[in-house]
């Protein structure tokens, strides 16, 4: 393989989910397209490179600011919806249930790894939290990084005299019970509603 070929699987190598074989797959896909799909990737990753920012209200990723999301008259300004990553974000729009705004704090608490409040998009959570919002969603994830996270912040909000709830968790749509795990029960009793 050339030097070249070898760079690009490398880097190829470093996106989240490429392993080697796909690394190779994609570089050879894209060597043996048209030149022009070749050069259109390149310069549609420079573009994105160059204008794509956290947007400085929530922390989601976009060219304008504030971002689409927040410059929208129409989404609740009583809602805030804390997650964890811009992926989180998307997840959540795309189910179409939720009208509110959201922020992204970019991380979660995980002293191991020497992650604190600092490294976190906490400090404009807080500041927004002067204005509209009556409620605040957290939306982290059930790992303990994402338990200490909530946890952590329902204490920070509670204090502030915001509404604090979080999503609910707990048996998939058209999952089987035998297949899922105990924690994943437990709290899906915990969190039963009346019908």
């Amino acid at each position: 393989m050339s030097e070249i070929m070898r760079r690009l699987v490398t880097l190829l190598r470093r996106l989240p989910g490429v392993g080697e074989k796909t690394a190779h797959r994609l570089a050879l896909f894209v060597l043996t397209s048209p030149a022009e799909f070749g050069r259109e990737l390149a310069r549609a990753l420079e573009e994105a490179v160059e204008r794509v920012r956290p947007c400085s209200v929530c922390g989601n990723l976009s060219e304008s600011a504030p971002c689409e999301l927040c410059a929208d008259p129409r989404r609740d300004r009583s809602l805030l919806c804390v997650v964890e990553r811009v992926p989180d974000l998307l997840a959540i729009e795309a189910s179409r249930e939720y009208r509110g705004l959201y922020h992204v704090l970019h991380g979660v608490l995980d002293p191991l790894k020497g992650v604190g409040p600092g490294e976190l998009n906490l400090e404009t959570l807080f500041a927004r939290l002067t204005g509209e919002v009556r409620e605040v969603i957290l939306a982290l994830g059930s790992s303990v990084e994402g338990e200490t996270t909530s946890l952590y912040l329902r204490q920070r909000l509670q204090d502030a005299g915001v509404r604090v709830s979080r999503i609910a968790s707990g048996i998939p749509v058209g999952g089987e019970l035998e297949y899922v795990d105990r924690g994943t029960i437990g709290r899906a009793l915990q969190g039963r509603r009346e019908m």
